[in-house]
């Protein structure tokens, strides 16, 4: 992400979603003096200080473009066979691991085969907690990322997973 980010940038925090970039407040901690971001989740306006010298080390990052709107749904749409061998507690630490890293194509891939899983078998309360979160993340971002409400990615998401 560029190192730069003005007051109404969006930006998401993983884990956490997408917010809004609501001012740059100087703060004093450990008496040095430092400049944060000051990030205003669009979810649940939750605020969240981002040191501006480390935004990367954060996971701050850009809401994804079309290149990377096209390669998330490809990656929904794709044919890879879910993990219904492995048990509910290796997939979870797995998938956990996918939805640490941030990226929006690591929790497109969970959310694929959590929604493909979930027809074969019930999910662990562990992987249904995984599979909303995956799918509240990709609508919230996906809803700002194409300029359009959440009930319409969320019908695009129902074409794509239909039986």
């Amino acid at each position: 992400m560029e190192q730069s980010l003005k007051v109404g940038d969006k930006a998401v925090y993983p884990a956490h979603g997408v917010g809004e970039v609501t001012g740059i407040e100087d703060r004093e901690i450990s008496g040095q003096r430092q400049r944060f971001y000051v990030l205003r989740l669009l979810e649940n306006g939750m605020r969240i200080l981002i040191p501006t010298d480390s935004l990367a080390q954060a996971g701050l990052r850009q809401v994804m473009g079309r290149r990377e709107i096209q390669r998330v749904f490809r990656i929904l749409r794709g044919r890879d066979a879910a993990r219904g061998g492995a048990t509910w507690n290796r997939r979870y630490r797995e998938y956990s691991d996918k939805m640490r890293t941030g990226s929006v194509f690591e929790i497109a891939e969970v959310l694929r085969d959590l929604y493909r899983l979930k027809r074969e078998k019930d999910l662990s309360f562990c992987e249904l907690r995984l599979f909303d979160t995956a799918r509240g993340l990709l609508i919230r971002e996906l809803a700002v990322a194409k300029n359009c409400d959440q009930e319409t990615v969320e019908r695009q998401f129902a074409r794509i997973f239909k039986r």
